[in-house]
Order: C-alpha cells, then structure tokens, then sequence
C-alpha cells in the first residue's frame, strides 16, 4: 500500500492512479510535492512530469521537503526547450521533452525513468505527479489528452506504481472533467477554506 498519511488518512493500493482537483492556488501542487517527498522518505521513487515550471525550479521545490541527493528523485521537464532553451540535455535527473504537446516524449521518458527505477534498481514503489494537466489541455484536443492519459495511467499501474495527476479545475468545463474522471481511480479535490478531502472509486 502507498501510505498518504499524514497529508490525507488513507493508503492506496499499489496501482492507483489519482485525479488532484481544484482551484487555482489551493495547493494541489505543493500537497503532491508532499506526498511524493514522504514517499522518498521511505525508499520510494518520485517522478515529476512538469508543464509548469522548469526541472531545475521544480527539484529546487522538492529539495526544500527532502535531501535527495542520492535517492531516486527525477524530473520529466516539457518547458525548458519550449521556452527556446534548446540546448538543455538530459541528465541522470531530468529529461526534456520538446514542450507539453509531445506527449509521445513525456510517455517515453517517463518509461525510460520507470525502468531505470522499477526493472534496473529494483525499486518496487514509484510515485509519479504530473502537474498539471490543465496545461496538456490548453495545447491539444480533450480526446488527444484523453488517449495520453490512458496510456500513462496503465503504465503506472503495470508497474504498481501510484499516480497524481493535477488538475486545475476552474479552468474547465464539467463535461471535460467527467470525462477525465473515469480515468482514475478516486479524486482528490482543494479548496481555499477546507482540508483536501479523498474519494476512492470511479
């Protein structure tokens, strides 16, 4: 089981793929930095896919919960090229896709870190956050996000891993959001005045 404590009272089977919803600046970002840096904590993998901020910026972030220096700790980045840096090379940490329409390039690194981690290190928990999704879907069409996610999400269960994925639901209408939904295997959502509060089930 993924232990989410103490940020939400719940564990979640190996597998689970979760949808974070809400708001604008209600935390969904910072509570998934917090519940993969407790992962890491305990020997467990984190993998963060990010269309918002560049890898350096978002390792920085992590770094402030966590000493990773020599855990497993590594970065999907789909801005930094985006924004004219073409020369950013991949490195042990952080790879680089082209910006966050090339999702061909986000499922392929993240496989490649998965295997890295789950087949050739023998890491048996990964915990993988993409934030967010909001971004995926102001650069491509909903079915086109939809069919990505599909994908991504059977990875992270082939390999028994646990997925958080981001999404900043003011932003979209709720035919996107239903549609997104059954996707995953329970939401999370934020609000600016309450707890973050858990729904496991479709």
């Amino acid at each position: 089981m993924y232990d989410l404590r103490p940020h939400l009272e719940t564990a979640v089977e190996p597998g689970t793929n979760l949808l974070l919803s809400g708001p604008a600046l209600t935390g969904k970002r910072s509570l998934a930095l917090d519940i993969l840096a407790d992962g890491t904590e305990s020997g467990e993998s984190a993998i963060i896919v990010t269309t918002k901020d560049n890898g350096d910026r978002v390792l920085e972030e992590f770094g402030t919960r966590i000493d990773y220096a020599d855990k497993p700790v590594a970065v999907v980045d789909c801005v930094t090229r985006q924004q004219g840096v073409g020369d950013a090379r991949d490195d042990d940490r952080i790879k680089y896709t082209s910006s966050p329409v090339d999702m061909t390039g986000i499922g392929i690194n993240l496989s490649e870190f998965l295997e890295e981690f789950y087949t050739d290190r023998g890491i048996e928990r990964n915990r993988i956050m993409v934030h967010s999704l909001s971004t995926l879907l102001m650069y491509a069409e909903l079915q086109t996000v939809f069919r990505f996610l599909h994908v991504f999400t059977g990875r992270v269960q082939s390999v028994g891993g646990f997925g958080l994925f981001c999404i900043d639901s003011s932003a979209h209408d709720d035919q996107t959001m239903n549609t997104l939904k059954q996707l995953f295997d329970g939401i999370i959502t934020t609000s600016e005045d309450a707890e973050p509060t858990i729904r496991l089930g479709k």
